[in-house]
C-alpha cells in the first residue's frame, strides 16, 4: 500500500512540475455567450449546464488546433492578456478556464480577418465573463499567451449514466488534475472490467448490458494517473441519472 501511495505521489509530482515549468504560447482570444455567459452552456464537449458540471462560466471554446477531436475537453489554461502587443489589456490579470467547447473554422473568412478559429491558429473563444477578467470588452479580440495548468474541482468526480438497455453512454465530469479523461473502463458487480470508447468530447460509451448490476468505473487521465470509483451507481441505478464519487485526481 505505502509503495502504490508513494508512486501516485511521485506521478502527481511529475505532472504538476511539467505544468509548472510549462512555456507561455501566442495565442488570440474573443468573447461569446452573453454577460451571464448563459450562451456557453451546453457545447461540444457535452458537459451540459456548466454549473452543475463543475465548470462555471470560467470556460473557452477552442479551436481546431487545440480542440484535438474533444480530446482536450476538461483541460484547464491560464490565459494572459499580451500588452506587448496591444492596449486593451487589463495589467496584470490572468484567468484560468476550463476547455468546455469547440470553436469551428469558418473558412468563408481569412484567418486573420474574422477566421479566428481556423487551422492553424491556437484561438480561445471565452466567455464573457472570463474575457472581461483579462482585456477591455470593446477589444474584441486580443493577442495572449497561455499555458496548461493543474484543475482545481471542488468534490468528487460524476457519472451521468445515458442511454439504453444495451448502450451506456457515460459523461464524466467535474474532473481535476490534468482533468482531460484519456481512458475509462466499466464494471458491473457480475462482470469484469470493459473498456469504453469515447463517443464523443467527454462522453464514453459501452455496449453492455448491465440493467440491475452495480456500477465501477475506473477512469485513466491523460498525465497516466488512474483512479478507481467502485460501486458508485447502485444496482437499481437508472439512466439519465447522476453519480457522484468521492475519487478525485
Amino acid at each position: 500500500m505505502e509503495k502504490h501511495l508513494l508512486l501516485v505521489l511521485m506521478a502527481l509530482l511529475a505532472f504538476a512540475f511539467k505544468l509548472s515549468v510549462a512555456q507561455w504560447t501566442p495565442a488570440t482570444a474573443t468573447f461569446y455567450g452573453g454577460s451571464d455567459a448563459s450562451g456557453t452552456m451546453g457545447g461540444a464537449c457535452g458537459y451540459g449546464n456548466l454549473y452543475n458540471a463543475g465548470y462555471g462560466t470560467n470556460s473557452a471554446a477552442l479551436s481546431t488546433a487545440l480542440f484535438n477531436n474533444g480530446a482536450w475537453c476538461g483541460a484547464c489554461f491560464t490565459i494572459t492578456c499580451d500588452s506587448s502587443k496591444t492596449q486593451s489589456c487589463k495589467q496584470g490579470t490572468s484567468i484560468t478556464i476550463t476547455a468546455t467547447n469547440f470553436c469551428p473554422p469558418n473558412y468563408a473568412l481569412a484567418k486573420d480577418d474574422g477566421g479566428w478559429c481556423n487551422p492553424p491558429r491556437q484561438h480561445f473563444d471565452m466567455s464573457q465573463p472570463a474575457w472581461t477578467t483579462i482585456a477591455d470588452y470593446q477589444a474584441g479580440i486580443v493577442p495572449v499567451n497561455y499555458r496548461r495548468v493543474p484543475c482545481q474541482r471542488n468534490g468528487g468526480m460524476r457519472f451521468t449514466i445515458n442511454g439504453n438497455n444495451y448502450f451506456e453512454l457515460v459523461l464524466v465530469d467535474n474532473v481535476g488534475g490534468s482533468g482531460v479523461v484519456a481512458q475509462i473502463w466499466i464494471k458491473g458487480s457480475n462482470t469484469d472490467w470493459m473498456v469504453m470508447s469515447r463517443n464523443w468530447g467527454a462522453l464514453w460509451q459501452s455496449g453492455a448490458y448491465l440493467n440491475g448490476q452495480s456500477l465501477s468505473f475506473m477512469v485513466k487521465a491523460d498525465d497516466g494517473r488512474v483512479v478507481t470509483a467502485n460501486n458508485i451507481a447502485p444496482s437499481n441505478w437508472w439512466f439519465s441519472a447522476t453519480y457522484t464519487s468521492w475519487v478525485q485526481f
